[in-house]
């Protein structure tokens, strides 16, 4: 339930809020990049109350190779999810380190060109803002940029 929710009763809120937390801590890592990408695809909510902990914690789970595929299957909702959400799993995948990144600068080169470009901006925006801002976190992602 977001803030200006006022059709929703508290109680479903609830209830959706722990279901969501339950399927996320229910996440063993062997899901494949298609458990990443269900993962990714579901940070819609601009308030999430702390539910999408469950949500990082259950991406750490993760082989790397897995993690950055499913992040770049998951590109057309990454761009479009909540600026937080995406920078938070685009720091969640620089931090994985080299397996990670290389699987998914790799899977991000074989997408259509349009989300290529979307991406690319977004990786761009979150360097120049707080998500990707560390030295560390720079030039990671999408590395060689042309």
């Amino acid at each position: 339930m977001q803030d200006d929710d006022e059709v929703t009763p508290p109680s479903e809120a609830e209830r959706r809020w722990n279901r969501y937390v339950e399927l996320a801590d229910s996440v063993t890592g062997n899901e494949g990049p298609s458990g990443v990408a269900a993962i990714v695809s579901s940070l819609k909510a601009e308030e999430d109350y702390g539910a999408y902990q469950a949500a990082h914690a259950a991406l750490a789970r993760f082989p790397h190779p897995d993690l950055g595929q499913g992040v770049a299957d998951a590109a057309r909702e990454l761009i479009s999810i909540p600026q937080d959400g995406s920078g938070n799993i685009l720091l969640i995948l620089t931090h994985a380190g080299p397996a990670a990144v290389n699987s998914f600068n790799e899977a991000i080169r074989a997408a259509d060109p349009d989300v290529r470009v979307s991406v690319r901006e977004l990786v761009e925006f979150h360097e120049s803002e707080e998500w990707l801002s560390e030295e560390s976190a720079q030039n990671v992602l999408l590395m060689p940029r042309t």
